[in-house]
């Protein structure tokens, strides 16, 4: 798959709030990651569409959003809150994600963005944008969670590394060979990446931290970016297996699925299967095989 477009799936980062409710848990992104998304979509003119479909307060969602984009000088941002199919068939809509630059999925429920979104004329739209232009589709938390072909819909860690612990779904396509999660390393959700990539072994799990992202060329040549750690499952050479062969609520058991960290400056080749650490990293090995 040859696209010219470029994916920013970002980990997320709540606000540290001490209250439960998802009004003071909103997804924030750090400055140094948002002005990525903006360099990547032509600097502060671009035309930066969001979609806070994933989120239950929309229009909190929004503004934060606005804020955001605001100070880093951008003045073409639009929002499109869609909340049923017929809305992401709206000629307004459409017209508007033709002339967009950068479209920007918000966190809350990935399941809704495919639900509302998926097969729709604007999901084609942005397909074909990403394909054929130098269009920007970046997303947080489950905005980042959409973009994969085989989905995480959701599972708690209560089961991690029992079969049927992951709850998986068909997502947004934009990229067929990883499957990501998002706030991994807070919400300690190691278990269900590893049984997600037991029951897809030729598909590579990554695992964002929070303030994380990842910069995606050409559906290949990855780019770490942010403050915290990517964790990547490479289950293509496993040596046993028994996802399949186990009931639901059993234990499984795998060998020699090869696991990486990285952080901020390291890039991997998803073809290739090779790595190249920053060489801000100190004492490190420059390239290896994944």
């Amino acid at each position: 798959m040859s696209v010219k477009g470029t994916l920013i799936p970002i980990g997320g980062n709540e606000d540290k709030g001490i209250e439960q409710s998802e009004i003071y848990t909103l997804e924030y992104i750090q400055e140094g990651i948002l002005s990525r998304v903006v360099r990547e979509s032509g600097g502060k003119e671009a035309l930066i569409v969001v979609i806070p479909t994933a989120s239950s307060i929309p229009n909190e969602v929004s503004e934060n959003y606005l804020q955001a984009f605001g100070k880093l000088g951008c003045k073409n941002v639009h929002i499109m809150d869609i909340r049923n199919r017929e809305e992401a068939e709206d000629p307004l809509h459409l017209k508007l994600m033709k002339k967009a630059d950068c479209v920007m999925f918000s966190g809350g429920d990935q399941s809704k963005i495919v639900q509302y979104i998926g097969g729709t004329l604007l999901h084609k739209i942005i397909q074909k944008r990403y394909e054929k232009d130098n269009f920007v589709i970046a997303g947080t938390s489950a905005g980042a969670m959409c973009m994969s072909q085989e989905m995480i819909k959701g599972g708690g860690i209560k089961e991690a590394f029992t079969k049927g612990a992951v709850l998986m779904g068909e997502g947004m396509g934009f990229i067929p060979n990883l499957i990501i999660d998002s706030h991994f390393i807070r919400r300690g959700r190691f278990g269900r990446l590893a049984e997600a990539v037991a029951r897809f072994p030729k598909l590579i799990g990554i695992g964002l931290a929070e303030d994380t992202g990842l910069v995606i060329k050409n559906c290949n040549i990855v780019e770490v970016i942010g403050s915290g750690m990517v964790i990547l499952f490479d289950p293509r050479k496993l040596k046993h297996n028994n996802q399949a062969l186990v009931e639901n609520g059993t234990p499984m058991s795998l060998n020699n699925l090869k696991t990486h960290i990285l952080a901020n400056g390291d890039r991997f080749d998803i073809k290739k299967k090779k790595l190249k650490i920053s060489p801000h990293h100190i004492r490190v090995i420059e390239s290896q095989t994944l």
